[in-house]
Order: structure tokens, then sequence, then C-alpha cells
């Protein structure tokens, strides 16, 4: 996988247009000035929490003795059924949340933005190649600010596509996602029997 593929892989998980009614929703019974705020702070406790996760991944794995196959092979499972959500979406969104109060980073930052599919994507990533940190790390970055872009301008998106067109467009990235998982799915699936 090169950097860019991981980067899309990485920003079709966060699907920050699927996520979009979520946020917006449980912001909206905070005053304007201060849901940037709130919003700019859930953004970035994920991308520490994700970035935690990219580092340390590889010794997770060890300590658990779990190996790679079992985590793409999982990591296709996980997004799959977030794909599944997403194109054919249940009242919630696709982590099935709702929220009256001012959130503290759950369940924007967690699971939201940094749910357990873009985890188990960054072990992934990290037990793939560990000499490609930097790679990942760019990747991971790149996904995170485009899809933080996209959030904080949320209420002007979602103006101009109108609710049938972040519809479309989730169900869209449904459909990709549900590609990669089962290509992730028979990976682990090959890697495990090439292996003995």
């Amino acid at each position: 996988m090169d950097i860019w593929s991981a980067a899309i892989t990485l920003f079709l998980i966060m699907d920050p247009l699927g996520n979009m009614p979520v946020f917006m929703s449980v912001l909206k019974t905070i005053e304007p000035r201060r849901r940037r705020i709130v919003l700019a702070r859930e953004l970035l406790f994920s991308l520490i929490i994700m970035f935690t996760f990219l580092f340390s991944g590889q010794a997770v794995l060890n300590f658990l003795n779990v190996r790679q196959e079992s985590v793409s092979i999982a990591g296709g499972i996980i997004l799959f059924l977030i794909g599944l959500k997403m194109v054919f979406p249940q009242p919630g969104g696709v982590a099935g949340l709702t929220s009256d109060e001012e959130p503290f980073i759950v369940p924007l930052a967690i699971p939201m933005i940094a749910g357990p599919s873009i985890l188990a994507a960054l072990i992934l990533l990290a037990n793939q190649d560990h000499n490609r940190m930097l790679d990942w790390s760019l990747a991971l970055g790149a996904a995170w600010l485009a899809s933080a872009t996209i959030l904080m301008l949320s209420s002007t998106l979602h103006r101009i596509l109108g609710e049938r067109g972040l519809i479309a467009i989730e169900r869209l990235m449904g459909m990709i996602l549900i590609m990669i998982s089962i290509q992730m799915l028979l990976d682990g699936i090959g890697q495990y029997y090439s292996l003995g």
C-alpha cells in the first residue's frame, strides 16, 4: 500500500461526510462561537489518540501475541460492517450515538473520528511495514487534515450539498469502504494460508 492509498483508506474510514449530521446534532445546543472551539479540541484529541495507536500498535500486537493476518481479517470485518452502515444508514448515524451535552473526548473524538475501525487500520499499517512509519504518519496527517477541514466547514457544506447530496456521498463512500474491507479480508486469509 502506498502513502496515497493509505491516506484515502484512512479518510474513508474516518467518514467525515457521514459523521457530519451526527456532529451537527451533538453540537447544535452549544453556542456558535464555542462550537468551533469544542470541535477543534475534539479533532486534536482524536489526532493524538490515532498517532498513539499508530506508534504503539506493534507493541500492542507483540504483547497480545497477535499475528498480522489476524489484524487484517479483523480490520476487514470491522470496515465491512462500517461500510454496510454507511450504505444502509440507521438512526443516530454510523456509531448510533446521540447526545445533548457538550462533548469531551466521547462521542466525537472517540468513537466518531478515532473509532475502533481506524485504530485497527492504524495497527495494521504499523504492523505491515514498521520501516515506513513516516509514510503512515503523513497518510494519517493528510486524512485527518481533510476530515478536520470538512468537519470545520460542516454547516457550509451542508447548505451546498443538501441532505440528499450528503446521503449520496456517504453511500458512495460506504461502497468504496466495503470493497477495501473485502480486499483486506482476502489479503489476511491469503497470508494466513501462505504462511501455514
